[in-house]
């Protein structure tokens, strides 16, 4: 029974979207000293190579050293269990069947899933037509 109901909640058409109302931007950064990180949205990455920042665009700090703004977003609604299985991949998928690429942030909790501004109504609709439902 735990087989089906995995199988169940991978599937778009029992997914919430929930829009994010805001613009967000993918940063570089040369460390994280002006971040905000008590922002509504901080997500932050650090590797032997780069400190990496997705935050509302009027949030952007000084010290970035690289940006790409025009980003709209929206995140998978439901707690997401570790044992679910291609969830993210199912939606990336999709998206990339109809040209549209996307910047996946994960937290503890759920996905976020960003697109650029220009095909992100494109994305919703495509989304909304595969059976997730897309909620404000």
């Amino acid at each position: 029974m735990k087989k089906d109901k995995e199988e169940m909640n991978c599937k778009g058409n029992s997914m919430e979207l929930k829009l994010l109302h805001k613009d967000f931007s993918v940063c570089k950064v040369e460390n994280f000293s002006q971040v905000n990180l008590d922002a509504e949205y901080c997500f932050l990455g650090k590797t032997d190579e780069e400190n990496s920042l997705v935050c509302m665009t009027d949030e952007v700090p000084s010290n970035v050293i690289q940006r790409d703004d025009g980003w709209k977003g929206f995140r998978i609604q439901d707690v997401l269990d570790f044992s679910l299985i291609g969830i993210l991949a199912e939606i990336s998928a999709i998206l990339a069947e109809n040209g549209i690429s996307i910047f996946a942030v994960s937290t503890y909790n759920t996905d976020y899933i960003l697109i650029k501004i220009e095909k992100y109504q494109k994305a919703l609709d495509v989304l909304k037509n595969s059976g997730y439902q897309i909620t404000d």
